[in-house]
């Protein structure tokens, strides 16, 4: 499976693609979807262009995504969005249309909003990204309330990035992890960390939110360019 993920943190500023409003994320992934992505990973922003948890944004936006096309949409929870721990813990008390949402084990508060996003009916993908995150995971028992694990050690070169995949990968199996896993990577670690994906059989992710640019260092002109380069890589859904 590639799930694509759409926007991030950035804006038009960065790249003109980059999909903002809820009618440009809405077209961007009914495009994706035909070049081959099985699911969405959007960041909604406020009327001021600002990331926002805010649950009526947010849900009008899934919404908007979900309605262009037939596979299921997710988003992000990071704690920098809403600003502190407990607002984020609101606004996520009170969503209800992501199919699931991301948690970064790394930060404060993830196994209470695993267990709020639970609780709310929305999936959870715990964000992996050091080797001691994978074995929190393992130690506190996470895994049975997955929907997959998301192994995306973030700004890593090239000289380290397989050797960190590998050991999370290591405690997982040792852990006996056994729900789904997703890789992926950034900057110039993420056509070598989707590959690393495919060769592993396991899903992975492209996007914006991720790089800008094609495997052979070309800047993207869409998120469905990065989508069928990856598709390529990984065949045919």
């Amino acid at each position: 499976m590639i799930q694509a993920s759409l926007n991030g943190p950035f804006s038009k500023d960065d790249h003109p693609a980059v999909p903002v409003t809820s009618a440009e994320l809405a077209a961007d992934a009914r495009a994706c979807a035909a070049a081959g992505a099985r699911g969405f990973h959007v960041h909604p922003r406020s009327a001021s262009g600002a990331e926002t948890l805010e649950h009526t944004v947010l849900d009008q936006v899934v919404r908007a995504v979900k309605a262009a096309q037939p596979h299921p949409v997710g988003v992000g929870s990071g704690a920098w969005i809403a600003g502190d721990v407990l607002r984020r813990f609101e606004f996520v008390s009170q969503w209800t249309q992501p199919d699931f949402a991301s948690v970064n084990l790394a930060e404060e508060g993830a196994v209470a909003l695993i267990r709020r996003l639970t609780e709310r009916g929305i999936a959870v993908e715990a964000g992996v990204w050091t080797v001691g995150d994978a074995e929190f995971l393992v130690a506190n028992d996470l895994s049975p309330s997955l929907l997959r694990v998301l192994i995306e050690p973030v700004e890593l070169d090239l000289t380290v990035a397989l050797e960190i995949v590998a050991e999370i990968h290591g405690v997982l199996d040792r852990g006996r992890v056994e729900v789904p896993r997703l890789q992926h990577g950034d900057g110039e670690a993420t056509w070598v960390l989707l590959e690393d994906a495919a060769r592993r059989g396991v899903d992975t992710r492209i996007g914006f939110e991720d790089t800008f640019h094609l495997p052979d260092g070309r800047v993207a002109e869409s998120n469905a360019e990065l989508v069928r380069a990856a598709v390529a890589i990984v065949g045919e859904p």
